[in-house]
């Protein structure tokens, strides 16, 4: 832990360099609202969430910035809206590599193409391409512009947390630091510290599911190309360099390719450079001039921890659930974890809500992990089939997909990403009859153009009253909140009327602090909202 600072770790960037703390030379170790263990992407987001709501967090990673390699690269639509309200959704779109189309091939045929955002009125596509290194950047230059208009948010790089001591209402770190060890304590603690979690394993807590036998291999390749933006994925590509492949553009020049290697393999050969070049140029052709960028072997895993609330632990990201990377659910729930319980905490904190809250952020998340173990489950027994009766079912589909369209429904590339509707949430109020599907009680706001604005940006991070073609009075206050109101007409807004009204000739809704849906009525009733508050607070 004390060797010199380039000796430590390879990083893209070295954004919050190691410094001394007054914590360590304290008598007694001194008390935090809430710690966060883990820098990467969930960690900043968490923190950052935090922070901008006035609560004071303190962010520590082993590591002093973001490491080498591109890893997650796809991030959401859902993702960027969260980043765009912690303020780092615009940076991240002029960079990332935006696109909507994908295309199926089987060996060297076309079997057809999928649009992810087949409408209009939306302020981000359906996703980017961004390695996850620029994605920790721009996070961390959201952190520092919220710290210079008041945010608390400390980072401390290459603070490794070395052990952990839960208690019934707060927990001890032992922190190991360069200048050597010193302890801390926090009321909260949040765990962003990855799939291999070493507060999971000092806690002694499982991290169950299954290991799927099969390797793939990532090649990030630098070259110009003239493919599309678009996301190309092979099954048993005419290239023969695996049983599947995949092909993305990134930023830079930087092209994210992976290959279907089989499970008995030997990993160091496969890494080599001569074999990885063989792959790649088999793809490419033999005339494309390229650099291997970045390169690893990945195995699918799909498990979750039983909770993700223990006592004033939570865990958040890749350290309490992990999936196949196919699909891009790994950091994109991750986020959605961080939108979940950055608002619910803050709430506990500042104490509008009991501690009962922070069990349905246990409750959606896990939920939600589910939902994304099974979609990335059903995609790897298809990419992957585990007998020869499996492999001919898959490849009959996939002959139907080139021309029936409702074989294409059963192909399975990898479904990806999409923001998790919490259906039967303990937190969902009343609904009303004739509004959309899609807006019901739990589901993700959809976004809609407002004048020269959009509604998301609108809403922020507040409780929320949309009232849309009907009245609402000024100053309503119940539990100790008062909302904030969005007055809104649906004429000449059809994306507006299509996602918010329907057939309905007006509506109230009542927006959680994360744009999800918490309640809706067909007009403003002070009792009824008040009663559906009470629930969102977890108070009734």
């Amino acid at each position: 832990m004390n060797k010199p600072v380039a000796e430590r770790y390879p990083l893209a960037f070295r954004l919050y360099p190691y410094a001394q703390s007054p914590d360590q030379s304290a008598q007694a170790p001194v008390r935090h609202p809430v710690i966060v263990v883990g820098g990467g992407p969930v960690g900043l987001a968490t923190g950052l969430d935090l922070g901008t709501r006035g609560i004071p967090v303190l962010v520590l990673d082993d590591q002093e910035g973001a490491g080498l390699g591109s890893r997650a690269i796809c991030f959401a639509k859902r993702t960027l809206e969260i980043c765009d309200r912690l303020g780092a959704g615009a940076a991240m779109l002029e960079k990332g590599v935006q696109w909507n189309i994908g295309k199926v091939f089987h060996d060297d045929r076309l079997l057809y193409e999928f649009n992810l955002l087949p409408e209009d009125g939306h302020a981000y596509p359906a996703f980017i391409n961004l390695q996850q290194p620029l994605f920790e950047k721009f996070l961390h230059e959201a952190i520092v512009r919220a710290q210079a208009v008041g945010a608390p948010i400390e980072i401390r790089g290459f603070n490794r947390v070395d052990a952990v001591e839960r208690h019934d209402d707060h927990v001890a770190l032992d922190v190991m630091t360069p200048d050597g060890p010193y302890r801390l304590e926090a009321d909260w603690l949040v765990a962003c510290d990855g799939a291999k979690s070493p507060l999971r394993n000092k806690l002694g807590l499982g991290f169950d599911g299954r290991v799927f036998e099969d390797n793939f291999l990532i090649a990030d390749v630098k070259m110009k190309a003239d493919f599309p933006t678009e996301r190309w994925f092979w099954f048993e590509p005419h290239f023969k360099s695996g049983d599947s492949a995949l092909l993305h553009k990134q930023p830079d020049d930087i092209w994210r390719i992976d290959f279907q290697l089989g499970w008995n393999i030997d990993r160091q050969k496969e890494l080599q450079p001569e074999n990885i070049r063989a792959r790649v140029s088999a793809m490419l052709g033999p005339d494309v001039e390229y650099e291997l960028d970045w390169c690893s072997i990945y195995t699918f895993q799909c498990r979750r921890m039983e909770k993700f609330r223990h006592g004033p632990v939570l865990f958040a990201g890749d350290s309490a659930h992990q999936v196949s990377p196919f699909g891009a659910r790994g950091a994109n729930s991750g986020i959605q974890d961080a939108d979940n319980l950055a608002w619910k905490l803050a709430m506990v904190i500042k104490g509008l809500a009991p501690e009962a809250l922070l069990d349905t952020y246990d409750q959606e998340r896990v939920y939600g992990a589910d939902q994304n173990i099974a979609n990335s489950t059903r995609a790897t027994d298809f990419i992957t089939p585990k007998s020869a009766m499996s492999k001919l079912f898959r490849n009959a589909v996939l002959d139907l997909a080139e021309t029936v369209p409702f074989a294409r429904t059963i192909v399975n590339s990898g479904r990806l990403s999409l923001p998790c509707t919490y259906d039967g949430s303990p937190l969902n109020g009343p609904d009303c009859q004739g509004l959309p599907f899609r807006t019901r009680p739990g589901s993700p706001c959809p976004d809609a153009p407002v004048g020269k604005d959009w509604l998301l940006r609108l809403i922020g991070g507040d409780l929320t009253l949309l009232a849309i073609d009907t009245d609402m009075p000024e100053g309503f206050a119940a539990h100790g909140i008062s909302p904030k109101q969005l007055r809104l007409s649906s004429q000449s807004n059809p994306a507006l009327c299509e996602r918010y009204l329907g057939e309905a000739k007006s509506a109230v809704y009542l927006i959680r602090p994360d744009q999800h849906v918490a309640a809706r009525f067909d007009r403003f009733d002070a009792d009824a909202i008040a009663a559906a508050l009470a629930r969102v607070l977890a108070k009734d």
